[in-house]
């Protein structure tokens, strides 16, 4: 019998590595799109739409299959199909084999979205929450680091070739997680297929009323569909900005793909520094206040991502999109935290997709319009309009913290 690894160990391991197979991949991967296959703002946002809507369409049903069925399985096969994504985006070099690769990929992440964050909680009760999730994100920003060293160096020789090898090292993994995955605490259902499915809308039925019934997780996944509608644009447009609107300083015969690699580095060598202060802050109070957190995090973003969009001067633009980064990083556990703290077990993972596809949403609805700007007028305004429907953001958090303090 196979030796199960500790859930907490698994967790950190499943955060480090995807983190360095996705920036394997994310750090060449817009610069392939815009070098390479040569896709305008337009399409650029058109990607993410395909991305986002499959998210959209599939977080829900894939949620409620790892709350039945089995969280364990849902990761795996979700690291399996983000795996077979990414072969397929780097194996054929044409703007119809990206779209497919999104909706492959986006698929694989709703397989993920919600699953692992409701496994971990089960399976691990002796931690903190916060601490849980911000060392993953700490390891994870170890691990981007290394995969963006390795992306940058390859890049350089070939854009295709990262895209390859995170491909099929999320393969291999996703078999590395079928060996050593531990699951113990799961209340798996053998009843009858029809039952399930039974299950499936009961599971639905009770997440949508806990919802209603607590205030603050309605709020905070109106603030998830917020983050959406601003994120895809900036996401989509940053590179081309870059790439289009600023010189970049000569570094000897290096491609430009360097510079993003860089920047990534930089990110995540700040996003590891901060989180160690709030780690040692937290070993001391035992908890976060997260409202005020989030509510200063999504100012700073806003006032980035507008010197960003507005800026053709290259160390200005640096620094901004640095910064914007890195309160993106401190953003999502201390976020992912907050709204684990006020739901329970039972369809955990199908509230946490009710987030996600909130998200998706916003993307979906958001990206074009942005990536429409982008092209018609100018990709400057396309994301100043990114930090513009961030604004609403800042309101709910003050609502939050005036229910709380009342």
């Amino acid at each position: 019998m196979t030796h199960k690894i500790s859930a907490f160990k698994i967790y950190i391991t499943y955060s480090a590595f995807t983190a360095f197979l996705f920036s394997l991949v994310f750090t060449v991967n817009m610069v392939y799109y815009v070098d390479v296959i040569h896709l305008n703002p337009f399409q650029l946002v058109l990607i993410g739409t395909v991305l986002e809507a499959t998210c959209f369409i599939c977080e829900i049903p894939t949620g409620i299959v790892a709350d039945i069925y089995s969280r364990k399985l849902s990761v795996i096969i979700g690291v399996a199909l983000i795996g077979c994504g990414f072969v397929l985006e780097g194996a054929i070099t044409s703007f119809i084999s990206v779209l497919v690769s999104q909706f492959l990929w986006g698929l694989g992440y709703t397989f993920i979205s919600g699953a692992i964050d409701a496994w971990i909680v089960t399976e691990d009760k002796t931690r903190n929450i916060d601490e849980i999730y911000l060392k993953g994100t700490s390891w994870g920003n170890i691990g981007s680091i290394i995969g963006i060293g390795f992306s940058t160096i390859i890049g350089n020789y070939s854009l295709r070739l990262p895209i390859l090898l995170g491909g099929i090292c999320f393969v291999l993994f996703a078999l590395f997680l079928i060996v050593f995955m531990p699951e113990y605490h799961f209340n798996y259902s053998s009843n009858t297929e029809s039952n399930n499915f039974r299950k499936m809308k009961t599971m639905l039925i009770t997440s949508l009323e806990t919802i209603k019934k607590k205030h603050i997780v309605m709020m905070l996944l109106s603030v998830s569909l917020l983050n959406g509608l601003a994120s895809e644009g900036y996401d989509r447009l940053y590179t081309i900005h870059f790439l289009k609107d600023t010189t970049f300083p000569k570094l000897g015969n290096l491609q430009p793909v360097t510079w993003f690699g860089l920047f990534s580095m930089i990110a995540a060598i700040l996003s590891i520094t901060i989180i160690q202060f709030i780690l040692k802050g937290l070993e001391k109070k035992k908890h976060i206040e997260n409202d005020m957190f989030l509510l200063i995090i999504n100012i700073g973003s806003i006032i980035c991502i507008t010197t960003f969009a507005l800026s053709s001067n290259f160390t200005l633009m640096a620094i901004a999109y640095l910064v914007s980064n890195l309160l993106r990083s401190l953003n999502e556990p201390i976020y992912h935290a907050w709204i684990n703290k006020h739901i329970d077990d039972n369809g955990r993972a199908t509230i946490l997709s009710t987030k996600g596809i909130l998200n998706s949403f916003g993307q979906i609805i958001g990206g074009p319009g942005i990536g429409f700007i982008a092209t018609v007028i100018s990709i400057k305004i396309g994301i100043l309009g990114s930090a513009i429907l961030l604004i609403p953001t800042i309101f709910i958090f003050i609502l939050i913290r005036d229910r709380k303090s009342a």
